[in-house]
């Protein structure tokens, strides 16, 4: 059980990488599901107009009101993420050697859960509130899933920790916090209540457009972290790196898509061609991109652990073994690699 290379492992990975796969798809839904105010198009839980959840009319879902077409999506895709997070309990229980991996596997299964409570108390209390915590905690949900899958991985068994050179750990954790707390601030600004003042809302909109800024340097500096000398032996740095730096460019370009999808243009003198842009309440492309916006800042939070994960933990068992070797001999790493290997040992019986 305890060979990385055990095919057993391959079994609690694959289930970790599709539990995650479908809570994206998952926190999509639920963005929608803001977009639309949609929350309560269904007024009970946790049936579904008195039905059983699973079994209200495939025909007046589908072909209803487009409300209810989401929320009640948004319940069935939820369900069966629980149920394949219940899968990846057994299957972590019984294949997973490490005890605290099998641990996370069962604080993931409860996130779950309490993420559907979450849920169902916001439809019976129509708080607005609770729907501003229960869409922070999704992509938080998100991420934890996406560290077993990290954790689960081949790449993870075969190396041992150790601190990313130039700081580019620290720097990366750094990334991380930002990225979380500008889910928070991004979710006030979704949930914004009527009864705001305005300067509290656009002080909210700067600490967002700072907070921002911040990710963008942090991402920039990242970049150039990973393709230095120190770190040009790690080129498995450079994946997170790259995916954070699309990401991030793409969050931008999608933040100021969503500001006009909401409030049209600010600068109408100088872009006339989009000043006759009209803004359509709950738009299809208005939907879209509103709704990427805020799944793109999840991408933006696990790219972030990603890089964090790989940084701490990224070098070979093999080579950890070998340094160590070489610096207990005081010799050269070369040299300590031709002494100590093992097929230089012979053993047997004459």
């Amino acid at each position: 059980m305890n060979n990385p290379t055990n095919p057993r492992h391959a079994l609690v990975y694959l289930a970790a990488m599709l539990v995650t796969v479908l809570t994206f798809p998952l926190i999509w839904l639920g963005g929608l599901v803001t977009t639309h105010d949609a929350g309560m198009a269904v007024p009970d839980w946790p049936g579904t107009f008195g039905y059983n959840l699973f079994l209200y009319p495939v025909s007046a879902w589908v072909y209803g009101p487009f409300d209810l077409f989401v929320e009640h999506g948004h319940r069935l895709l939820a369900s069966v993420v629980g149920l394949f997070a219940i899968v990846l309990c057994v299957i972590a229980y019984r294949n997973e050697s490490r005890g605290w991996l099998v641990k996370v596997c069962y604080l993931f299964l409860g996130a779950i859960i309490a993420q559907g409570v979450l849920g169902g108390v916001r439809v019976l209390l129509d708080a607005r509130t609770i729907a501003m915590i229960h869409g922070c905690s999704g992509p938080l949900v998100f991420a934890l899933g996406s560290f077993i899958a990290m954790a689960s991985s081949k790449r993870w068994r075969l190396a041992s920790p150790k601190t990313g050179s130039n700081g580019l750990g620290r720097v990366a954790v750094m990334l991380l916090a930002l990225s979380i707390a500008q889910l928070f601030v991004g979710a006030h600004l979704r949930h914004s209540l009527p009864t705001w003042r305005p300067l509290f809302f656009m002080s909210l909109v700067h600490t967002h457009l700072l907070m921002a800024t911040l990710i963008l340097l942090a991402v920039l500096y990242v970049s150039v972290l990973v393709r230095n000398f120190a770190n040009s032996a790690n080129r498995e740095l450079r994946t997170p790196a790259n995916a954070l730096l699309v990401i991030v460019t793409l969050q931008i370009l999608l933040g100021f898509a969503t500001w006009v999808a909401n409030y049209a243009t600010p600068w109408v003198e100088l872009t006339p061609w989009l000043a006759k842009y009209t803004v359509q309440g709950k738009g299809f492309w208005e939907s879209m991109i509103v709704t990427g916006h805020q799944a793109t800042g999840s991408l933006l939070i696990v790219c972030s652990l990603w890089l964090a994960c790989r940084s701490y933990r990224r070098v070979p068992v093999e080579q950890s073994a070998e340094q160590s070797v070489a610096s207990l001999n005081n010799e050269p790493e070369s040299t300590a690699r031709k002494v100590f290997r093992p097929e230089s040992v012979s053993v047997g019986v004459e």
